[in-house]
């Protein structure tokens, strides 16, 4: 597997969902690594919900794990603060940097973070513009600086069904992401 920049993969999202709207299906779409999944007992076993999860870590210094769930997948954006911040708010329009950490519902697998490219390394993010996954979009919107979020975000808000570089189609998708500055 090739490593693609954050940038380019999310960036590319709005791609990938029009070729996904075009119809067919592309059977060497990569598929999730079985020996890399989370043990079923060591997933919640309830759906994400708007209450931040235990185990996402609280302090913004360490990079953020991502649960895993053995709860069907939500069919909605479902968005819990772990922390809120107090600075800015990101509305429609605000250029923020974030920093984030991506990876699938079901086995808490990493397929991307910022983190992994250094502890300062951001992504640049006008709220509303349509440069990333409509549903990494929507769940920054109403943050505020010094906030970590958790992001469930359904196929249909994310990579469709074609998928996208490391991520296979229909896939549902969880980012734990810090807003660092809007403005």
């Amino acid at each position: 597997m090739t490593r693609r920049t954050a940038p380019r993969l999310l960036l590319t999202a709005a791609a990938a969902l029009s070729l996904a709207a075009c119809g067919g299906t592309d059977s060497a779409a990569p598929q999730v690594p079985e020996t890399t999944a989370a043990a079923a007992g060591d997933c919640l076993a309830e759906a994400p919900t708007t209450e931040a999860p235990a185990g996402v870590s609280t302090d913004l210094t360490v990079k953020p794990e991502a649960p895993c769930y053995s709860a069907a997948a939500p069919t909605e954006l479902v968005v819990s603060d772990v922390v809120v911040g107090t600075g800015a708010e990101a509305v429609a329009g605000t250029d923020t940097a974030v920093k984030y950490v991506g990876a699938f519902y079901e086995q808490a697998e990493e397929f991307d973070s910022s983190w992994s490219r250094g502890d300062d390394e951001t992504l640049p993010v006008t709220v509303g513009a349509g440069r990333v996954i409509p549903g990494f979009d929507q769940g920054i919107e109403g943050m505020k600086v010094g906030g970590r979020r958790m992001v469930t975000i359904p196929s249909e808000l994310g990579y469709g069904p074609a998928g996208q570089g490391p991520i296979p189609g229909d896939a549902t998708l969880i980012f734990v992401i810090d807003l660092v500055s809007a403005g």
